[in-house]
C-alpha cells in the first residue's frame, strides 16, 4: 500500500512540477488556506493599486539624442496631464531641466508625431504643441519662433555645410490635402525656409553621412502606409551645401523600408522586410542591398510616429540592435564584418530608442515590474543610469504576463500575454474561476508587450484576469502577420479574441459566463464586432470606439487617408463587418466611454448606439468628457472613468468592488443577468 501511496504521490508531484504558473491555477486542488489570507469573490479583493496610482507618477521617457556632452530625451509629465518636458542626462550622470513641461513639446506631423526637438550643443530647437511652430531656444535667451503659423516640423538633422537645420515639414497653409517636403531651416532668422525635396506624399528619416557629402531619407506614396512600402533615396551634397543628384535605392523593392543609419566609414545601413523580418541591411559596393544579420525578429517598429531607432553602432566594426521575436524582447550585437551575433544579457519587456552616446550605447528599457529609465551597453549587460520617479508597487502583488499563442480562424495561429490574479492578501473561492478581461491594443498596426502597466495590475490584484492580445495584424511577427488584417479589420481581431477568450476558459483558466472585452478608438469597433457577431463575451466596455467606418474614413487625416481602405478591403465591407449595422446582435451589457470634442471620432457615434440599445432594453451605461478623447481628460475624469468600470464588471458579473467606488448608474439594470453567489 506505501508504494502504491508512493507511486501515486511521485506521479502528483511529477505532473504539478511539469505545470506552468497559469496550468497550476487550473487545478481544482483543496488546499489550506494560510493565515492572513482572505478567501473572497474574484474582482472584490482590496489592492494596494489605487486609480490615483494608476494615473499619477506615470512620467515616461519618449525619445533619446545624443549631443557632444550629454544625452537629451522627452519626458511626460504626469502632473500636467502627459505634456512633455525636455531634460538633460549630463556626462557626470547629473540630470538638468531644458524645456519644462508647459513648452509641451510635441509635434502634430502625420499627426501622431514624434522627434519634435534637435540638439545642436547648448541649442535646441524644439516644435510647441500649441502652434506647432519651431522655435530656437538658448541658454538665458528667449525662445524665438523660426517657422511661420500653419506648418508642422520633425525629424530635424543639422547640416554643418548649410548652417541649417534640414526637416520634415508638413504644409497646411493651402486648401485641400497638407504637403509634406524636406526643408532647410536658417537657425538665426525667422521665416527663412528652403524646400530641398519635395514630390512624394510624405518624408522622414533624413540622415546625413558622417563626411556630411550624401544625405539619405524615406519617401512615400499613397496609398502606402510606412509599413506597406516604402522608398530609400539617396543625394550628393555639393561643396556649397546644395542636395544635387537625388536618385532612389533598390527601386525594384517591394517591402518596408526605414531607419537609414550610416556607419562610421559611410555605408549607408537600413532596416527592411524583404524576408518577411524587419532585418537589417546594408548597401554594397555594387549599389545593392545585402543582409548584414538574417533573424526571423523585428528590427523595427511600425512609424506610427517618426524618430523611431532599434539600432545604433558602436564602434566601426560593430552594432547595438533591439528586436521584438513572437512577444519577446531582446538586445544583440552584431559583427557587421562577419555577421556573427552576440545576445546582450537583458531582461526587459521593452527596448526603444536606441542611440550611439557620447561614450556608448544607449536606450530605454522597460521592465515586467516598474522598474523603467536611460539604459547604457555595458560589454553584455546594460546599466541603468537615469529613471524617471516611479511608484513603488510590492513584487508579491505584480502579474507577470505569460506568452501564450493558440489557435485561431483557418487554423492560423495568434498570440497575448495571460495575466492571472495576483493578490497574496487574497484567494478565490474553492472551484470558482475568475472573471476575464480581453484587452484589444489600438492601431491596429501595433502590438501588446509585457512591458509593466498599472492599468493592467489595477484589475489583476483585484481578482480579475487580464489577456493582452497580439490578435493578426499586429506587429512584432513579421511582415504577413502584420498585413493578414487588411481586408479583414473588424473580422480577425474580432474572432481573435473570441478563440483566446475560448482558449483561456478551455485550459479552466477563468469562467466562461464571465467575460469582458475592451477596446479603444479604432479597436472599439473590433470589440463591438465580438460582441454583435459572436455569443462569447458576456460585456465590453467601449472608450472612443469606431461604429461607423464610413463616417470616420470621412473624417480622418492625410496620414490615414488610405489607410481605412487597405482594413476594410471592399465597399460592402462597411456594411458586412460594423457592428452599427448589426445592432440587433448586441444585447450584452455595454460602457460606453467618449470624449465630446473627438474630432475623429465624434460622440455622435456612441451616443446613437447608446440609445438605440437602450430603447432596446440593453443594460448600458454611458459616459461623456470634454476633451479629445478618454485619454486626455482631466486626472479627476481618468480616475472616475476606472471606477466606473470596476463597478460595471461587478455589477454584470456579481462582486461588489472593494474601497470607496461610486456605483455606476445603468440603464436598463433591471435586465441585467442573474448572478450566481460566486
Amino acid at each position: 500500500m506505501k508504494q502504491l501511496l508512493s507511486a501515486r504521490l511521485g506521479v502528483i508531484i511529477w505532473l504539478l512540477s511539469s505545470m506552468t504558473g497559469c496550468e497550476r491555477l487550473a487545478q481544482v486542488e483543496k488546499e489550506v488556506v494560510p493565515e492572513g489570507v482572505q478567501v473572497a469573490r474574484y474582482g472584490s479583493w482590496e489592492s494596494p493599486l489605487t486609480a490615483e496610482d494608476v494615473y499619477g507618477l506615470s512620467d515616461d521617457i519618449t525619445e533619446l539624442q545624443s549631443i557632444d556632452d550629454g544625452i537629451y530625451f522627452i519626458q511626460s509629465d504626469a502632473a500636467q496631464q502627459g505634456r512633455k518636458s525636455v531634460k538633460k542626462l549630463n556626462i557626470d550622470g547629473t540630470v538638468t531641466d531644458v524645456i519644462n513641461a508647459d513648452f509641451d513639446v510635441r509635434t502634430r506631423v502625420n499627426e501622431y508625431g514624434g522627434a519634435p526637438v534637435l540638439g545642436i550643443g547648448q541649442s535646441l530647437f524644439a516644435s510647441k504643441f500649441s502652434d506647432q511652430r519651431l522655435y530656437r531656444i538658448a541658454p538665458n535667451q528667449e525662445a524665438v519662433a523660426l517657422t511661420p503659423l500653419k506648418t508642422r516640423y520633425a525629424d530635424c538633422i543639422f547640416q554643418t555645410r548649410g548652417a541649417r537645420l534640414i526637416c520634415v515639414q508638413e504644409d497646411h497653409r493651402q486648401t485641400g490635402e497638407p504637403v509634406t517636403r524636406l526643408v532647410g531651416i536658417n537657425v538665426s532668422y525667422a521665416d527663412k525656409t528652403k524646400t530641398l525635396v519635395s514630390g512624394a506624399d510624405f518624408y522622414s528619416s533624413p540622415i546625413l553621412s558622417p563626411d556630411q557629402t550624401h544625405m539619405a531619407w524615406i519617401a512615400w506614396q499613397h496609398p502606402n502606409m510606412p509599413w506597406d512600402k516604402t522608398e530609400l533615396w539617396m543625394a550628393d551634397v555639393d561643396p556649397k551645401g546644395e542636395i544635387v543628384n537625388p536618385h532612389r535605392l533598390i527601386a525594384d523593392s517591394k517591402g518596408s523600408i526605414t531607419q537609414p543609419i550610416f556607419s562610421p566609414d559611410g555605408i549607408l545601413y537600413f532596416v527592411a522586410d524583404f524576408n518577411n523580418w524587419w532585418n537589417l541591411y546594408r548597401m554594397n559596393a555594387k549599389g545593392r542591398a545585402e543582409i548584414v544579420y538574417d533573424h526571423e525578429a523585428e528590427f523595427a517598429v511600425p512609424d506610427w510616429k517618426m524618430g523611431n531607432h532599434n539600432y545604433a553602432f558602436e564602434s566601426p566594426t560593430s552594432l547595438i540592435a533591439s528586436y521584438s521575436s513572437k512577444g519577446v524582447a531582446g538586445l544583440v550585437r552584431v559583427n557587421i564584418d562577419t555577421g556573427v551575433a552576440e545576445p546582450i544579457d537583458v531582461d526587459f519587456a521593452e527596448i526603444t530608442q536606441v542611440i550611439k552616446g557620447f561614450d556608448g550605447v544607449y536606450f530605454v528599457g522597460a521592465k515586467e515590474t516598474p522598474e523603467k529609465g536611460i539604459y547604457k551597453v555595458q560589454g553584455r549587460m546594460a546599466q541603468l543610469i537615469y529613471s524617471p520617479p516611479l511608484p513603488v508597487m510590492d513584487d508579491d502583488y505584480i502579474s507577470r504576463g505569460e506568452s501564450m499563442s493558440f489557435k485561431s480562424g483557418n487554423k492560423k495561429t495568434a498570440y497575448g500575454y495571460f495575466y492571472p490574479p495576483k493578490n497574496p492578501d487574497f484567494r478565490g473561492k474553492e472551484g470558482i474561476r475568475p472573471p476575464l478581461l480581453v484587452m484589444l491594443h489600438s492601431g491596429p498596426t501595433n502590438k501588446a508587450s509585457r512591458a509593466f502597466r498599472r492599468d493592467i495590475q489595477y484589475w489583476t490584484s483585484r481578482g480579475i484576469a487580464v489577456f493582452d492580445l497580439n490578435y493578426r495584424g499586429s506587429s512584432g511577427f513579421g511582415r504577413r502577420y502584420r498585413n493578414s488584417l487588411y481586408g479583414n479589420w473588424g473580422k480577425y481581431d474580432a474572432e481573435d479574441a473570441v478563440r483566446a477568450a475560448g482558449f483561456l476558459v478551455n485550459k479552466g483558466l477563468v469562467d466562461g459566463t464571465k467575460l469582458s472585452i475592451k477596446g479603444f478608438r479604432e479597436e472599439g469597433l473590433s470589440a463591438l464586432s465580438a460582441l454583435a457577431f459572436y455569443n462569447t463575451f458576456k460585456a465590453g466596455v467601449i472608450y472612443s470606439g469606431i461604429s461607423n467606418v464610413a463616417l470616420f474614413e470621412k473624417e480622418t487625416h492625410k496620414f490615414e487617408a488610405s489607410y481605412i481602405k487597405h482594413l476594410v478591403g471592399k465597399d460592402n465591407y462597411y456594411h458586412d463587418h460594423t457592428a452599427l449595422f448589426y445592432l440587433k446582435g448586441l444585447a450584452e451589457p455595454l460602457l460606453f466611454i467618449q470624449g465630446l470634442n473627438d474630432i475623429m471620432i465624434p460622440a455622435e457615434q456612441s451616443k446613437f448606439i447608446y440609445k438605440e440599445l437602450k430603447d432596446k432594453g440593453v443594460p448600458i451605461a454611458y459616459m461623456e468628457f470634454k476633451g479629445d478623447s478618454p485619454n486626455l481628460v482631466t486626472m479627476k475624469s481618468k480616475i472616475e472613468i476606472l471606477h466606473s468600470e470596476l463597478s460595471f464588471y461587478g455589477q454584470v458579473f456579481g462582486f461588489t468592488p472593494a474601497g470607496n467606488v461610486t456605483k455606476l448608474k445603468f440603464d436598463n439594470a433591471k435586465n441585467l443577468p442573474p448572478m450566481l453567489d460566486k
